[in-house]
Protein backbone atom coordinates (compact mmCIF):
# COMPACT_ATOMS: atom_id res chain seq x y z
CA UNK A 1 0.00 0.00 0.00
CA UNK A 2 1.51 3.29 -1.10
CA UNK A 3 0.15 6.80 -1.48
CA UNK A 4 2.12 7.04 -4.73
CA UNK A 5 0.58 3.88 -6.19
CA UNK A 6 -3.12 3.83 -5.22
CA UNK A 7 -5.22 0.70 -5.56
CA UNK A 8 -7.82 0.57 -8.30
CA UNK A 9 -11.38 -0.17 -7.07
CA UNK A 10 -11.53 -3.31 -9.23
CA UNK A 11 -8.17 -4.70 -8.04
CA UNK A 12 -8.70 -8.49 -7.71
CA UNK A 13 -6.70 -8.57 -4.45
CA UNK A 14 -9.53 -6.67 -2.74
CA UNK A 15 -11.96 -9.53 -3.34
CA UNK A 16 -9.97 -11.67 -0.91
CA UNK A 17 -10.39 -9.24 2.01
CA UNK A 18 -12.63 -10.62 4.73
CA UNK A 19 -15.13 -8.57 6.71
CA UNK A 20 -12.82 -8.91 9.73
CA UNK A 21 -9.86 -7.49 7.75
CA UNK A 22 -11.99 -4.61 6.47
CA UNK A 23 -13.20 -3.91 10.02
CA UNK A 24 -9.56 -3.77 11.13
CA UNK A 25 -8.78 -1.25 8.40
CA UNK A 26 -11.75 0.88 9.47
CA UNK A 27 -10.50 0.86 13.08
CA UNK A 28 -7.04 1.82 11.84
CA UNK A 29 -8.45 4.65 9.70
CA UNK A 30 -10.41 5.98 12.68
CA UNK A 31 -7.24 5.97 14.80
CA UNK A 32 -5.04 7.52 12.10
CA UNK A 33 -7.63 10.07 10.99
CA UNK A 34 -8.85 11.25 14.38
CA UNK A 35 -6.46 14.21 14.50
CA UNK A 36 -7.76 15.33 11.08
CA UNK A 37 -11.44 15.00 12.03
CA UNK A 38 -12.02 11.77 10.07
CA UNK A 39 -14.23 9.90 12.54
CA UNK A 40 -16.91 7.92 10.65
CA UNK A 41 -18.36 6.11 13.67
CA UNK A 42 -20.97 4.31 11.55
CA UNK A 43 -18.53 2.82 9.01
CA UNK A 44 -18.66 -0.94 8.71
CA UNK A 45 -17.55 -3.60 6.22
CA UNK A 46 -20.06 -4.00 3.42
CA UNK A 47 -21.54 -7.39 2.75
CA UNK A 48 -22.13 -6.64 -0.92
CA UNK A 49 -19.94 -7.14 -3.93
CA UNK A 50 -21.15 -4.70 -6.54
CA UNK A 51 -19.73 -5.39 -9.98
CA UNK A 52 -16.74 -7.05 -8.34
CA UNK A 53 -16.06 -4.22 -5.87
CA UNK A 54 -15.78 -4.76 -2.12
CA UNK A 55 -17.78 -1.99 -0.45
CA UNK A 56 -17.57 -0.21 2.89
CA UNK A 57 -20.86 0.93 4.44
CA UNK A 58 -19.96 4.59 4.48
CA UNK A 59 -22.01 5.73 1.54
CA UNK A 60 -20.89 2.48 -0.15
CA UNK A 61 -17.35 3.49 -1.00
CA UNK A 62 -15.03 0.89 -2.54
CA UNK A 63 -12.58 -0.77 -0.13
CA UNK A 64 -9.79 0.68 -2.27
CA UNK A 65 -10.85 4.20 -1.22
CA UNK A 66 -10.47 3.25 2.43
CA UNK A 67 -7.03 1.70 1.83
CA UNK A 68 -5.84 4.60 -0.33
CA UNK A 69 -6.99 7.17 2.25
CA UNK A 70 -5.17 5.26 4.96
CA UNK A 71 -2.02 5.26 2.81
CA UNK A 72 -2.29 9.03 2.27
CA UNK A 73 -2.66 9.68 6.00
CA UNK A 74 0.35 7.51 6.80
CA UNK A 75 2.46 9.17 4.10
CA UNK A 76 1.50 12.64 5.37
CA UNK A 77 2.32 11.74 8.99
CA UNK A 78 5.63 10.12 8.00
CA UNK A 79 6.68 13.26 6.07
CA UNK A 80 5.47 15.59 8.81
CA UNK A 81 7.26 13.69 11.56
CA UNK A 82 10.50 13.42 9.54
CA UNK A 83 10.93 17.20 9.37
CA UNK A 84 13.41 18.69 11.87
Amino acid sequence: MSAHHPLHPADPALLHLTSRQLAGLIVELRAEGREFGLLWPSASPGEINLNGLRLINLGNIPASTLINLLALLREYKRNRDARP
